[in-house]
This record gives structure tokens, C-alpha cells and sequence, in this order.
């Protein structure tokens, strides 16, 4: 497999025909659209203009209207009860383009959203309705208008004070003060004790002195008529009515439910109708042209030159030169294996467009490594069987993971039975538990624990494997871009160092005891890793190498021990569990036991060794031979999220 050549796209066509061609472009999504650099400094280029972006702004703000209308559905509509992990329903581009169904289900959702804000109008009312009724409870008890008000003879003062406070006490003491005055008690709370004091004029200063001993402070109750519980009552009555209005908007918002399908469908087609109109603010107009310019992968461009060929257009394509290889979007052509790699390859980094395409490459050592540390048959056979449910009856827009927890799957079950592992040792834990005199061992080719260093030193031999054959990548690599002697030094020079090593560890490949090989490696270390540097740098230079070299290559070796590593954590963390179940004698309770901890076993495992995985791949295997910093290619195509769309011929 590879990385796609590309060719930049120019054309020229009659802006009568620019909607036409857009949705053309749009039906066969291989052409990406670039957003042009600002040439209003040329002459030639100084009468363009960009595109108005009313349409995209009114997408923009349909979308924005679906996604509220469904997020209000998703609150007030009751939840359907559907098919577990039920696919996308499959419809025809011109179902999706369907212009009546668009503008009816755009209705749909600004009736919706009206309906949300009469809701959230109506609990806000409500609310407050309640907050009213709160600071009227002190005053239930109290049968005075809230309005009572001073006259020119009498003062009333409504307030509280602390609910420590004695009431009997001031009383005492305002009687002392004077004796035109009374204390109307209401109500009081965990914190303050309310009354309403009525007192003539003369006495008033003399009673607000005794009342600010007792910590008194005045309430705020303007706006009302009658008593508190004539308002109360009113507010009951509103309260009830708002609750009824409440009640009906909710009820008429689930309502849409079973349109819940439609608006999803409309929030898919306002996607696409921006798509297409960003696309469009990426072009240059004058008075009756427009001026495009994108990518379009090689093998495709037959098939856009014959899509052309029906519109009054002028068009040019070209490769792209080496100076433009950074900015030339990256597709990588993968077929159903190798694609499943995609999850690494583009959360790590996409290659440069003149790379190499990692998937292959990777993809038998990603699997092969992740079943090794795995290893066992029923978490093989798991990750099989839910993979391939997902696959089928959800049909994924984007496939790559499930197909990657598949193809390891299937290596785990390999493996697994390689090891004997079957939920650990649950097979003949479980056939204990029932006859405790049974011996039976499932069959295996090695295991975990009793052959640790035979499973260390194959960790060690393919990490050997995986580390030498990015070497030999950018050996290969580096001869097609003609740069042997940067292979011949960076690469092949260290090879003969390990050769010579290896053959004078098994004491050959010396004369007179000197080992010829080792010998002839450092005098080309010496020599070619040194050809950049000048002066007493050279020796600086080759110690750097040989130090960074050695402990480099060393190091990523010794990283290969986590596939050992993890094979046995794993196999002894099912067997702990096993073990455990087993210790009660009794068949259920040890097989809830065991599958309790197998799950919390595959569930780590899954995470773990996906991750060290990773790891191997993007740091000891990468660093030899990858170059990255692609941009994906982002074609103008049909991209929907709630349905699947079934390609038709324009």
C-alpha cells in the first residue's frame, strides 16, 4: 500500500454554472478545495472577490436551530425503546437533498424551540412565583394589609427581629417607653421572629430606640394589596395555572418525538449544506467567472476530467512540485486490512506526502505484539464477537477501530491457545472445584509462568526483528532518494558492528583474536559518522555516536521486554481470581468470582496493551524510518453523521 499522488487542480468556470458544479464536486467527494491566498496585491487578480456568506451564515444558523430543537426532544420526549447498537438508516443522496422534507423539518424545530423557550419562560415564572410566596409565609398569621402604610398620627413598621430575640421582654420594655403603641405578632423561622409595630408619632423615635437593642431591621414588602394570605392565595391560583401551561408545552414538545428521525436527517443536511458553502467562500469571483483551486488524487482525475467536460469550464492539472510536497494533503491507500492501522497512523501523525505509508508495515507487528501480551483464547474470542457485532449491525462510518480490536482478537485467540489460556487457568480450576482428584492441564505450547525466559528472550528476538527492519526501511529508503552513503554510515555500519559482535560472542570471525568485523564497523563509525565534523569535533562527534548509538539501540531493545512483561501480568491476574473462586468450593460462587475479575483483567489488559502497544510502534519502531507531519486530505463529499448515504450517478 502507499500514499496517493495528488495533482493541484485550477479552474475557471462561469459563475452560472458554479452552484451546479459545486454540488458536482460535492456528489463525488475527491476534490478538496483550498482556501486561496490573497492575491489582491497582483493586478491580474485585483478585480476578484470572495464570495458572499449569506448561504453559509443561514446553513449555520439552521444547523444551530436542529441541534437545539433535538436537544430540547432529547428532555421532554420519552426515551424509544430501539435495537441494541442499531446501524444508520440508509437513504439516497436525493432523499437527503430533499428540499420540501428540509424547509418542513426546519419548521419543525423552530416550532420546537419556540416551545423550549415558552417552557423555560414558564419555569422562570414559576419561580419566581414560589421566591413571592416564600417571603410571604412569616406573614400568613398576620390578618393587616401589606399595604398598610404611616399616616401623619401613626407609624407602622413592619420588620424582625432575631428569633433569640424575647418578644415578651421588648414588649415590656416599649411599654416602658410610652403606651400608645402596639405589637402585632405573625410569623417566625429558624432565624428571624416577624411582627408589625404600631405606634403614635410622639413615641416613635423612643420605640425604634428600644427596638434597635433587640436587633430589629425593617422589611421590604412594597407592591402589595390585601393581606398576606389574600396574596398567597393569588399566587396558589397562578402557580396552579402555570404548571397546567407548563405542563401542555412539554407534552406538545414530546409530541415531535416521531419526528425525532427527520430532524436528525435535516441536521445531516444543514452539515452538507456547509460544507458546501465553505467550499464556496474558498473561491474568487468577478463580474460572470469563478477561479477554484484544490487537489484531486491521481486515480480519480480521469473521472473528474470526464465530469468536466459537460460544464463551460477551463481546467488545468499538474503534480505537485517538491517545493509544495508540505502543503499537499496526504490520502493513504489502504485496502480492509492494513486500514484498520488508521486509528495509529493518524493519532500519531499522518506521513509527509513524500513518505511512507506506516500501515503495512505496522500492521503485522502491531497485531502479532498486542495478541503476544494478550494471550488468551476467550478474551481472543470476545474481542472477535464484539467486534463483529458492532461492525454488522451498526455499520460504522469510520470502521478502522473495530477492525483493529478484530484482527487483534484473532491474534489474542492464536496466541491464547498457544499458552493454554482460556480465562486464565479457568478450565481446570473449574474442573477441580468439581472433582477435586482431577488433573487436567490444558494443552499448550509454553506458558506464562513456567517458561518466563524462553518467552525473555523472544521478547528480545522480535524486538530485534521489528528494530532491524526499520532499519532496513530507511536503508531503503535513503538508496531510492539516492543517499547511500547516509545509509551505508547511518545504518549498514551499525549492522556489521552487531554482526562482528554477535560472531565474537560465539568466538568467530576473529584473526589473531581481534575481531574483524567489530574492528571494521568502528573504523567506518570513525570515518563516515564523523565527515560533517572539523577539527577535535570529530572526536566529540564519534564518542556522541558510539555512546548514543549503543545505549540507543540497547535501550529500545530492552523496551520489547513489556510483551513479556504483560503476558504474565496478565496470566497471573486471571489466575489470582481463579484462584479465589476456587477457595469456596462451590461451582456459582467461583464462577462469579473468576468472571468478575476476568472482566476487570480484559477490561486493564484491553487499555494496557493497547497503549505499550502503541508505544513500540511509535517509538522504537517510527523513530527509524518515519517521517510525518502530513495534513489528511479533506475532499468537498457527503459526510453525515445520522444516516448512511447510498452513492448515486448524476
Amino acid at each position: 500500500m502507499s500514499i496517493v499522488k495528488m495533482k493541484r487542480l485550477r479552474l475557471i468556470g462561469m459563475r452560472t454554472e458554479r452552484e451546479a458544479l459545486l454540488r458536482l464536486l460535492q456528489h463525488m467527494g475527491c476534490v478538496e478545495i483550498d482556501e486561496l491566498e490573497d492575491r489582491q496585491d497582483n493586478p491580474d487578480w485585483a478585480a476578484l472577490s470572495r464570495p458572499d456568506t449569506a448561504a453559509l451564515d443561514q446553513a449555520r444558523q439552521a444547523k444551530a436551530s436542529v441541534e437545539a430543537a433535538l436537544k430540547a426532544l432529547k428532555k421532554y420526549a420519552p426515551k424509544q425503546k430501539g435495537a441494541l447498537l442499531q446501524g444508520r438508516p440508509a437513504i439516497t443522496e436525493k432523499q437527503l437533498f430533499d428540499e420540501g422534507a428540509y424547509a418542513g423539518a426546519l419548521a419543525d424545530a423552530q416550532a420546537l424551540n419556540v416551545l423550549e423557550r415558552n417552557i423555560a419562560a414558564l419555569q422562570t415564572q414559576q419561580n419566581k412565583l414560589r421566591a413571592q410566596r416564600l417571603s410571604l409565609e412569616p406573614w400568613l398569621e398576620l390578618d393587616v394589609p401589606l399595604e398598610s402604610a404611616s399616616t401623619a398620627e401613626v407609624q407602622v413598621s413592619f420588620g424582625a427581629v432575631p428569633s433569640s430575640a424575647d418578644l415578651d421582654a421588648m414588649e415590656a420594655a416599649l411599654g416602658a417607653a410610652g403606651e400608645l403603641f402596639q405589637v402585632l405578632r405573625a410569623g417566625r423561622d429558624a432565624e428571624l421572629s416577624y411582627f408589625v409595630l404600631v405606634c403614635h408619632k410622639s413615641q416613635a423615635e423612643a420605640c425604634q430606640e428600644v427596638l434597635k437593642e433587640y436587633g430589629f431591621t425593617r422589611s421590604a414588602l412594597r407592591g402589595w394589596t390585601g393581606t398576606a394570605a389574600e396574596n398567597d392565595r393569588r399566587l396558589a391560583q397562578e402557580l396552579s395555572e402555570s404548571q397546567k401551561e407548563l405542563e401542555q408545552a412539554m407534552a406538545g414538545a414530546a409530541a415531535y418525538a416521531p419526528k425525532k428521525a427527520a430532524l436528525e436527517l435535516c441536521l445531516d443536511r444543514a452539515e452538507q449544506e456547509i460544507f458546501r458553502e465553505t467550499a464556496r467562500s474558498r473561491l474568487l469571483d468577478s463580474g460572470s467567472a469563478f477561479f477554484l483551486e484544490g487537489w484531486v488524487p491521481a486515480p480519480e482525475a480521469p473521472e473528474i476530467e470526464r465530469a468536466l467536460s459537460g460544464y463551460a469550464c477551463a481546467w488545468e492539472l499538474e503534480d505537485p512540485t517538491p517545493e509544495e510536497y508540505p502543503t499537499v494533503p496526504v490520502k493513504l491507500k489502504n485496502n480492509v486490512v492494513t486500514r484498520s492501522m488508521n486509528v495509529i497512523t493518524e493519532m500519531y501523525s499522518l506521513p509527509a506526502y513524500d513518505g511512507i505509508d506506516p500501515n503495512p508495515l505496522m500492521f503485522p507487528f502491531f497485531v502479532f505484539f498486542f495478541g503476544m501480551m494478550m494471550a488468551d483464547m476467550a478474551y481472543g474470542l470476545l474481542m472477535v464477537a464484539g467486534a463483529l457485532v458492532v461492525l454488522v449491525r451498526t455499520k460504522p462510518k469510520n470502521p478502522a477501530f473495530m477492525e483493529m480490536i478484530l484482527w487483534c482478537g484473532i491474534s489474542t485467540f492464536i496466541w491464547g491457545a498457544m499458552t493454554g489460556g482460556f480465562f486464565g487457568d479457568f478450565i481446570p480450576q473449574l474442573l477441580r472445584v468439581i472433582n477435586p482428584a482431577s488433573t487436567f492441564e490444558m494443552p499448550a505450547l509454553f506458558t506464562p509462568l513456567t517458561d518466563t525466559i524462553a518467552i525473555l528472550l523472544g521478547s528480545l528476538v522480535l524486538g530485534c526483528i521489528q528494530v532491524f527492519t526499520g532499519m532496513l526501511i530507511s536503508v531503503v529508503r535513503k538508496i531510492q532518494a539516492g543517499d547511500f552513503i547516509d545509509a551505508l554510515f547511518d545504518e549498514i555500519t551499525w549492522w556489521i558492528i552487531l554482526a562482528g559482535v554477535a560472531l565474537a560472542v560465539l568466538g568467530l570471525g576473529s584473526v589473531g583474536g581481534v575481531p574483524v568485523l567489530v574492528v571494521a564497523g568502528f573504523l567506518m563509525l570513525a570515518v563516515g559518522g564523523t565527515r560533517n565534523a572539523k577539527g577535535f569535533g570529530k572526536l566529540t562527534s564519534l564518542v556522541g555516536l558510539v555512546y548514543n548509538g549503543v545505549s540507543g539501540f540497547f535501550s529500545d531493545i530492552l523496551s520489547y521486554l513489556r510483551l513479556m512483561a504483560l503476558m504474565l501480568a496478565g496470566s497471573v491476574i486471571a489466575q489470582v481470581f481463579n484462584t479465589l473462586g476456587a477457595v469456596f468450593g462451590n461451582v456459582i460462587v467461583f464462577v462469579l468470582i473468576s468472571m468478575v475479575g476476568n472482566a476487570l483483567n480484559l477490561a486493564l489488559n484491553l487499555l494496557g496493551c493497547y497503549v505499550h502497544d502503541l508505544r513500540l510502534q511509535c517509538l522504537e519502531y517510527f523513530n527509524r524510518f518515519y517521517k510525518g507531519g502530513g495534513r489528511p486530505f479533506k475532499p468537498l463529499n457527503i459526510d453525515t453523521n445520522y444516516v448512511q448515504i447510498m452513492k448515486e450517478e448524476q
